[in-house]
């Protein structure tokens, strides 16, 4: 792609700018959201499956420094705009999760990161962009994203999972049965709204009882009509790059 295909965006405020194609799957909340919420400190090591244009990954890059960032991406467009975003600080690998190259299937991280694509094609319709339905048509099994992430890790570390909320009977039941200390954050859009999302966080090796949360609520206000206004830790994460507790 050329830089006349290309828009170069501003995240968390302006703390981070990422090239991604204008047309196509475009980073949106979803993976600001997810990097949020994973408790990293300088010094350890975070592998992102499937990492597109490098979102989520670089978003805790920028929040969290001193950190060992890896991306797995299948497509060649988006790798490649994963390395230009990430510039030194991104190592990019481009590679199917069922087909990881043996270098990487040595390696263990502390945290694993997935924003999988969300929609299983036998009940939706495909996109008419290539590329945009490889980030959002299910065409790896959910489970496969799951146990894939799970052998990626060394003993405590954690693994990050933002998906549809319907989905979570899927995600809960692909764990393998080392990873434990489960955890459940929901993801409303308003006060009193259902959750449309879900954040799943489980440590391998973890053995502490199952938690699920009160929901993080995006927006003020009942209604649309209120305005988009994010609520202050929302905002806080999406602007400034804060940390979204659990």
């Amino acid at each position: 792609m050329s830089d006349d295909d290309l828009s170069h965006d501003a995240f968390l405020g302006g703390l981070l700018h990422l090239w991604q194609p204008r047309t196509g799957y475009r980073a949106g909340v979803d993976p600001v959201l997810l990097s949020a919420t994973i408790p990293a400190v300088s010094g350890q090591s975070v592998l992102e499956l499937g990492c597109g244009v490098g979102a989520a990954i670089l978003c805790l890059g920028a929040r969290v420094s001193g950190l060992q960032l890896t991306g797995v991406e299948r497509e060649q467009i988006y790798a490649r705009l994963a390395e230009r975003n990430g510039a030194d600080s991104l190592e990019v690998v481009e590679a199917d999760i069922a087909a990881l190259p043996l270098t990487l299937r040595q390696r263990q991280f502390d945290h694993v990161l997935v924003n999988p694509p969300y929609w299983r094609r036998s009940a939706s319709v495909a996109a008419d962009n290539r590329v945009r339905e490889a980030a959002l048509g299910e065409a790896t099994p959910l489970a496969l994203w799951i146990t894939t992430a799970a052998k990626r890790l060394r003993p405590r570390g954690q693994l990050h999972v933002i998906h549809r909320a319907e989905r979570l009977p899927d995600l809960l039941a692909a764990l393998p049965h080392d990873m434990g200390s489960i955890e459940v954050l929901p993801i409303a859009a308003r006060t009193g709204r259902a959750a449309e999302r879900v954040i799943l966080r489980t440590i391998k090796s973890g053995r502490a009882d199952f938690r699920l949360h009160a929901p993080l609520i995006l927006h003020r206000g009942d209604s649309h009509a209120d305005g988009d206004q994010y609520t202050p830790q929302v905002r806080a994460a999406l602007r400034a790059g804060a940390m979204l507790e659990f």
